[in-house]
């Protein structure tokens, strides 16, 4: 039978780090249907070489395989900055469906301009199996699992809570580490410390699992705490009085920040569902680079 924390089933949570990305992605399964949800995966490309490859991916299959799971889900928790989705792959291999939250429209409408994409490029959603609402449910296997809204990152971004683990994407990092940045276009520092609230208001057992870390002072990757743990130790959490404390921490943090160095790659990307761009008339694909258009952002002086 499945452990249970209070009243909530406990799903077995299988990390992947990518050391490239800085990046966590996650088989989530039921110990007793052996059915699981695969979140938030990467396709791997080097920026040097414009080489794409699934060596991610395939890992994440050859568990699955390996446990014997069968796939019902395949999510992203919002249009990531930092890495190609291997949404549309995985969905390919496996047969499952593929959701995001609804707002996504949003950010395929803003990025669309950024881009200056066909007018015919849609931006209903239509790239995805599913689109979820806040609030929405559904299971994995037997396990019970609900949708909440989390913007504030960016637009569109959304947390899974299964059975006791919550999967919080970039809102919280790790406990050492504090939380992620609101500076992306579309992204807003007061709403990111109300959605950081809801994540907060689960019960303190929660299990908490983000969608990058940093590994601060080389300490090795970790992606696991708790709703009680970040409560004490997040120095974003814990030490900060209140909203406009925090929207005046997280602006100043974000004013030093470059951008994520995928990150003009990746939009066009992840707004198709984790589709790369149609070949072009000599069979080649091609990514497209926006310039000036982040402006005020921070140059990486390394």
């Amino acid at each position: 039978m499945s452990v249970s924390v209070g009243d909530s089933a406990q799903p077995i949570v299988r990390g992947f780090f990518d050391r490239r990305t800085f990046s966590v992605q996650y088989v989530v399964s039921d110990p007793d249907t052996r059915r699981c949800a695969i979140i938030d995966p990467v396709l791997d490309y080097d920026e040097k070489s414009g080489a794409t490859a699934t060596f991610s991916a395939d890992a994440i299959l050859r568990h699955v395989e390996s446990e014997r799971l069968e796939v019902e889900w395949i999510l992203d928790t919002h249009p990531h900055a930092d890495h190609f989705s291997a949404a549309r792959y995985l969905a390919e291999r496996t047969g499952a469906p593929t959701a995001i939250g609804r707002e996504v429209t949003a950010v395929q409408r803003l990025w669309k301009g950024i881009y200056n994409l066909p007018s015919e490029f849609p931006t209903d959603g239509s790239q995805w199996d599913h689109l979820f609402a806040d609030g929405d449910r559904f299971q994995v296997g037997a396990l019970p699992a609900r949708v909440m809204f989390s913007p504030g990152h960016t637009l569109a971004s959304i947390t899974y809570v299964i059975g006791d683990a919550a999967f919080v994407h970039d809102t919280l990092f790790q406990p050492d580490f504090g939380t992620a940045r609101a500076d992306f276009p579309g992204g807003d520092a007061a709403q990111l410390w109300r959605s950081i609230q809801d994540i907060l208001a689960l019960p303190e057992a929660t299990r908490l699992f983000t969608g990058h870390d940093y590994m601060p002072n080389g300490r090795e990757p970790r992606w696991e705490s708790t709703v009680a743990e970040q409560k004490r130790h997040n120095p974003h959490v814990a030490g900060v009085a209140g909203e406009a404390e925090y929207v005046a921490l997280r602006n100043a943090r974000d004013r030093q920040l470059p951008m994520p160095k995928l990150i003009l790659h990746a939009l066009q990307v992840n707004i198709r569902g984790g589709r790369l761009p149609e070949p072009e008339d000599n069979g080649r694909r091609y990514l497209k680079i926006p310039l000036d258009a982040l402006e005020g952002a921070a140059w990486d002086d390394a």
